[in-house]
């Protein structure tokens, strides 16, 4: 990807720098994504460093109890690793294989408008997050709505030309 397209790209949010691990410059990481081991597949991450999102690469990789660790390159010994602790990974919303004609990743359903099917709005999604159960989106308008993501039950239809959601939820529960 050349940096004209990079400019229209997002970056999205994929994890953190955690904490060092052992004394090579090796780091533990949070993964945000569905499954922990998917993050190794990007190449390059981007780092946000003093406010500036910076290209780097991974040496090694793998899983590790229920997340990651990797060595990054220019990253060698413990103190190094330990600069970066808490440092947001990030990758560009181009670098994400094409989701199915019925799928959608998080991101870019974030912002959408969330209306019911009698066209009233109840606002903004300004967020999802998972319960185990089913994905719960959170809704801003004049005031805050906690509506389930469920495919043809709740979520009706999801236009992303049109940027709205249609719902089968009241607007007073």
């Amino acid at each position: 990807m050349d940096a004209g397209e990079q400019s229209q790209d997002r970056l999205l949010i994929m994890g953190r720098l955690a904490a060092p691990y052992g004394v090579k410059g090796w780091l533990r990481v949070t993964s945000y994504t569905e499954v922990p081991e998917s993050l190794l597949e990007y190449s390059p991450w981007y780092l946000r460093r003093r406010g500036d999102w910076q290209a780097t690469e991974i040496v090694s990789g793998r899983a590790h109890g229920k997340g990651l660790v990797v060595q990054l390159k220019g990253c060698a010994d413990r103190d190094e690793a330990a600069a970066l602790t808490g440092t947001e990974i990030g990758i560009y919303r181009s670098q994400l294989p094409e989701a199915d004609a019925d799928e959608f990743y998080w991101s870019d359903l974030i912002g959408m408008q969330v209306i019911t099917q009698d066209a009233r709005t109840l606002g903004q999604l300004d967020h999802l997050f998972e319960t185990g159960a089913n994905d719960v989106m959170v809704v801003k308008g004049t005031r805050e709505y906690l509506v389930p993501y469920i495919k043809g039950q709740v979520v009706q239809s999801v236009d992303q030309e049109a940027g709205v959601i249609t719902v089968d939820w009241d607007p007073d529960f």
